[in-house]
């Protein structure tokens, strides 16, 4: 079911839970990870985003998963992920896009505030969410390109946008990065709870792929409610289509590879729902 509204970010936060924004492409990934919500019974994000555009081309994907999340038996929102066009963003919006984010990271500050605050107004109109992203998060969203952290979200200037624009979700940044690196990722933790002090929308943590376990759940006790997962679910994709080709390949057997990745994204989104769900954790003090 398509499901609409705020309540599952801010319910997650009151909870230190986080709802994930799983990155899809293409038809098995959606389907993975619409399976992956059902088996929890738990609400996902699916983001069906700008870089992914680039692939299936924008109606095709947005047709894709609408879809997918409206024939689904778990709660599923469809997220815009990092578009940087506000025209776009109105696409989404007018197509029934449930949320949308707009990037204007990149920008100076004002600007910033300029576009996501017109985007916001948009978005509201139609009943839509937004999430806005202060401070820059490094690597590229789609290939894992052993990035080192951005510049980092100041905790004041985060209360300043959110107030200046009226977004209702911050992306921020405090040592995460998209992609897997070489060298451990280490989250500013100190950081990010200064921004949950002074900002009162829920936080949203972009790179959580191959984040230790312990970082993670600490940035969930900090006010993080929405976690974007892409190349942990790429690299489960990947590894099964490998696994399967040599059996696949004399037979030219595409539905075998096409099924391994769906089966292997399925699995690995489950395990990150039930991970942000703190399933078999407890939160800190």
């Amino acid at each position: 079911m398509l499901t609409r509204g705020t309540d599952v970010l801010t319910g997650a936060a009151a909870e230190r839970r986080a709802v994930p924004g799983f990155v899809a492409y293409n038809l098995e990934t959606a389907q993975a990870v619409a399976a992956a919500a059902e088996l929890a019974g738990a609400p996902v994000l699916l983001q069906a985003g700008s870089s992914a555009f680039r692939h299936t081309g924008r109606d095709a994907l947005v047709e894709l998963a609408l879809g997918v999340a409206r024939r689904s038996a778990a709660p599923i929102g469809v997220h815009l992920d990092h578009s940087r066009d506000p025209e776009e963003a109105a696409a989404c919006i007018a197509a029934g896009y449930t949320s949308v984010m707009i990037d204007g990271s990149h920008l100076p500050f004002t600007e910033n505030v300029e576009l996501t605050r017109a985007v916001v107004r948009r978005a509201h109109d139609a009943g839509v969410w937004v999430e806005g992203e202060l401070g820059a998060i490094a690597g590229d969203e789609d290939v894992s390109t052993d990035a080192s952290g951005g510049t980092m979200t100041d905790p004041g200037q985060a209360a300043e946008f959110v107030a200046a624009t009226g977004v209702d979700a911050l992306a921020v940044s405090v040592g995460n990065v998209h992609g897997f690196t070489s060298a451990p990722v280490r989250l500013d933790l100190d950081r990010l709870a200064d921004i949950h002090e002074l900002v009162p929308v829920p936080l949203v943590l972009h790179g959580a792929s191959g984040l230790p376990e312990e970082q993670l759940l600490g940035a969930l006790d900090r006010g993080v409610a929405k976690v974007n997962v892409n190349a942990e679910l790429r690299r489960a994709y990947l590894t099964a289509v490998a696994d399967r080709l040599p059996e696949a390949l004399p037979a030219s057997d595409t539905v075998a590879t096409w099924a391994a990745g769906r089966g292997a994204v399925r699995d690995t989104a489950l395990r990150i729902i039930r991970l942000l769900g703190r399933a078999g954790t407890e939160p800190a003090p």
